[in-house]
């Protein structure tokens, strides 16, 4: 870096200075941000970093550093909780264009591209700063989940430090010729700097009203190109999590810095009775008995259904049909005491856990996490505080190195978290989906302190459920299903439960057995998630059409629930048309709620039922059915164009985001090219404006 010309060393100080901000829903953008701080001190900059809710600390309107953003994606394509009353403000329309005029920013999205609106939540702030006035002095930056946010993270944050430092120099060159700011304006817009990187971050755009064309096969092949990037270097077949083969076996490593330890823990005694620890939240929490719990497939279905019922009655916890809400869940009891028994903690799982900053640490802003309670238990904190599950970061395999004593053990966790093992990384810690207990059996020599994991593993996330009743029909229940999840752990082989799913399966195992007989109420604790606008039009003569194979369907048992308890109540009000598009794979093992369905069908409250069979074969002599909801969906092509575009009719899908939601897109797209004669660009801008307006609606999950 060039010999500062400045007056002071305290001025230049003052000068290297940025603003960062970040928006997070789960920790990621967090965890990012607060890794560009550190990384600042190295390069000569000093980062002042706020989360973008804290408003009371920063001032965009009069900043005059530059500004640098870590924002994620939450939902189908909103911006995260902490990011909404920012994202309010600058969307005010009574700001002048040359509000951020003065501002100069880049911008670091993290998104998921199996949902439909990719890097949403950074883009909507990315494009409104633009209007303002505020130009980028280095490139934005969409990183993309599917395929490792590593790929574009790594190299955008490199690239940062020489983009700062253009955009310095620029700065201080202007100050000491005295040239007007409007003069290099022009420059700055035309070529803020790129980054450092082949352009590897997705290129599946949001698609707004005024987006120019693109053609799909492009799409395609960048997403294959994506995927590509991930799996390049392993067709050696003998490379395994603990093992690498050359190349990278014979390399020389770029490996990260070793993050800085910053937590000091004490485990004390407990002194007798000790009181019941409560687990963090954003928002009230509710613990409510399960009332009821009955299996909806039958024993040789390919999945296990479960449907769960909770008494509300004695509580103030109230929702809409469409609404979802959150259930805090430990992790596995068996897993934690695996992880106890190989920290060599066993003994000590009842000890309090003291915390507090090392007096030296190299942290910048250390803090202590706010997801760990004070003073409560090591089993308690395992169980309810962290989630053991998390797939370690590189970061954090950085940090194991040091805690490990083997040689070949060692230089494996090196490979895994350098550049030049980016694919190992990915296709056996991340595509596997390992976790901290499985590098720890796989890695034996490795004996980390518990601080380090206090220190990287990230806060245990409630998991969110659809609502599938109405309060209007229910008054005191709220019934949500779920499949249990079951998955083999890619690295040791070991068939896994769901977290959350796996823990209620157990929870109401024991309800399930009484079969109608008297069970001991099993508790859980749901608290209510942010409201959203999947919700039944607000003008009941509306038409609505719903989307929602397999466990999708929740949400609409509540809306049939609803209207139809609204039409007993309203005899004479004109009430629209309702359908529902509903699949599963056999008629006969997995076909949710049949009776429910056949019931709303007879009395005229569901006014179409489609249902089709992915799995299920016909009879000789019989045509083959469609497979799939999309499939229905085109076999009524002119009914859905009808419904959407000339009787203001809601589309709501509800399921997968990976395939379903994604080929219910496409084939929405190809109905209304084909029967409004238009091009697919005019017809995805179509269904856009449907988005816009809340008529087509998602609550998607991959």
């Amino acid at each position: 870096m060039e010999t500062c010309d400045c007056p002071s060393r305290a001025a230049c100080l003052e000068v290297m200075r940025f603003l960062l901000l970040y928006a997070t829903q789960q920790g990621q953008a967090k965890a990012i941000a607060e890794e560009i701080r550190e990384k600042a001190v190295a390069h000569g900059f000093s980062a002042d970093l706020h989360c973008m809710s804290e408003s009371d600390k920063y001032d965009l309107k009069t900043e005059t550093a530059p500004l640098v953003m870590v924002v994620s994606t939450t939902g189908n394509g909103d911006p995260p909780d902490t990011a909404r009353m920012f994202v309010r403000e600058i969307q005010d329309r009574t700001l002048p264009t040359d509000c951020f005029a003065h501002l100069r920013y880049g911008l670091l999205g993290l998104g998921d591209s199996e949902y439909t609106f990719f890097c949403n939540g950074g883009k909507v702030i990315d494009k409104r700063l633009e209007e303002l006035g505020a130009r980028r002095f280095y490139d934005t930056g969409h990183a993309d989940d599917c395929v490792g946010l590593e790929l574009v993270v790594e190299p955008w944050v490199d690239g940062l430090w020489a983009a700062l430092a253009k955009h310095f120099e620029s700065r201080r060159r202007e100050e000491m010729s005295g040239t007007p700011a409007a003069a290099l304006d022009a420059s700055r817009r035309a070529d803020p700097v790129r980054p450092q990187s082949v352009h590897i971050e997705s290129h599946i755009e949001l698609l707004r009203l005024d987006d120019s064309g693109r053609n799909d096969s492009d799409v395609l092949e960048q997403n294959a190109a994506n995927r590509g990037q991930s799996s390049a270097l392993i067709g050696d077949v003998e490379s395994s999590l603990t093992r690498s083969a050359p190349p990278l076996s014979q390399a020389s490593l770029n490996i990260p810095a070793l993050p800085p330890e910053y937590l000091q823990v004490h485990l004390q005694e407990p002194l007798g009775q000790e009181s019941q620890a409560s687990v963090a939240s954003a928002g009230p929490v509710f613990q409510v008995p399960v009332s009821k719990a009955a299996q909806l497939t039958t024993r040789d279905a390919v999945k296990t259904t479960l449907l769960v019922e909770l008494d509300i009655s004695e509580t103030d916890f109230t929702y809409e049909p469409g609404d979802a809400f959150s259930v805090i869940c430990p992790n596995s009891e068996s897993e934690v005491q695996s992880l106890l028994h190989r920290l060599r903690l066993t003994d000590r799982r009842g000890y309090r856990v003291l915390l507090s900053i090392k007096a030296a640490t190299k942290r910048t802003g250390a803090a202590l996490p706010q997801h760990i309670p004070e003073k409560c238990s090591l089993q308690f904190i395992l169980t309810w505080c962290l989630e053991i599950r998390a797939i370690p970061k590189k970061a954090f395999l950085r940090a194991l190195v040091d805690w490990t004593s083997d040689g070949t053990e060692k230089r494996r966790l090196q490979e895994l978290c350098s550049r030049q093992g980016a694919a190992d990384y990915s296709r056996f810690v991340r595509d596997a989906g390992a976790c901290l207990l499985d590098l720890l059996l796989a890695f034996p020599s490795c004996q980390p302190p518990l601080s380090l994991l206090l220190e990287h593993l990230p806060k245990l996330q409630p998991r969110p459920y659809s609502c599938a009743s109405s309060s209007l029909s229910q008054p005191g229940k709220l019934r949500f299903i779920f499949n249990i999840v079951e998955f083999s752990s890619g690295t040791l082989g070991a068939v896994r439960r769901g977290v959350c799913t796996g823990w209620l399966a157990s929870l109401v195992a024991s309800v399930l057995q009484a079969d109608g007989g008297k069970a001991p109420a099993a508790q859980i604790s749901i608290s209510p998630r942010t409201s959203n606008s999947f919700h039944l039009p607000s003008d009941p003569s509306a038409p609505v059409m719903m989307v929602g194979p397999g466990t999708g369907i929740a949400p609409f048992i509540g809306f049939l629930q609803h209207r139809e308890k609204l039409q007993e109540q309203h005899p004479d009000r004109r009430f629209g048309a309702m359908w529902l598009f509903f699949g599963c794979r056999h008629q006969d093992r997995d076909y949710l709620f049949r009776e429910e369905l056949h019931h709303f069908h007879r009395r005229g409250i569901l006014t179409h039922l489609e249902v089709c069979f992915s799995r299920d074969t016909p009879a000789v002599g019989e045509e083959a059915p469609v497979k799939y909801v999309h499939d229905s969906l085109r076999l009524h092509s002119q009914q859905v164009a009808g419904l959407l575009l000339h009787e203001r009719g809601h589309i709501y899908v509800c399921g997968d985001a990976k395939n379903m939601a994604k080929d219910v897109n496409d084939t929405l797209a190809e109905i209304i090219s084909k029967e409004v004669g238009v091009d697919k660009l005019e017809a995805m801008k179509t269904l856009a404006a449907l988005k816009e307006e809340k008529r087509y609606l998602q609550d998607i999950w991959s």
